[in-house]
């Protein structure tokens, strides 16, 4: 009885995620727009489970178990596939880039800055005063 209870919370489980989870929740359903365009969104979709089970000592012979079971789901919008007079194409939804995203983006700016800077600094011409005078203002936002 102990395995069927712990086998049932999580075959529950399972089941509900097979209710929302289909092939339509992953390739939408076409959305047309003209006689000869239609989109179709497609998903990413990430799913976990959890359950356990535990008994408990009694002084009777009675059987006694707890258990517990979960699940989670994300749906996440990835692309569209554009149909336009039979041809396929695939847009892809650029997410909003974070922090860390954005600072791996500047590095390569940052690392022509400063050889410009370096490149300034051997010149035998300009000073140290006057190379990082002109890396300042060359750095200053325009209007």
């Amino acid at each position: 009885m102990k395995e069927q209870s712990a086998s049932g919370i999580l075959g529950t489980s399972i089941e509900k995620i097979k209710d929302l989870v289909d092939v339509s929740t992953i390739i939408g359903d076409p959305i047309k727009i003209s006689e000869t365009l239609q989109i179709i969104p497609v998903s990413k979709v990430t799913y976990g489970f959890a359950s356990g089970g535990t008994d408990f000592p009694s002084k009777s012979n009675q059987e006694l178990f707890g258990g517990g079971g979960g699940a989670g789901i994300t749906i996440s919008p990835v692309a569209f596939l554009v149909v336009n007079n039979g041809s396929v194409s695939v847009k892809y939804i650029n997410a909003a880039e974070g922090s860390v995203e954005r600072v791996i983006g500047m590095v390569p700016d940052i690392v022509d800055k400063a050889t410009d800077v370096i490149s300034q600094l051997k010149n035998k011409d300009n000073t140290v005063d006057t190379a990082i005078n002109d890396y300042m203002a060359s750095t200053e936002p325009t209007a």
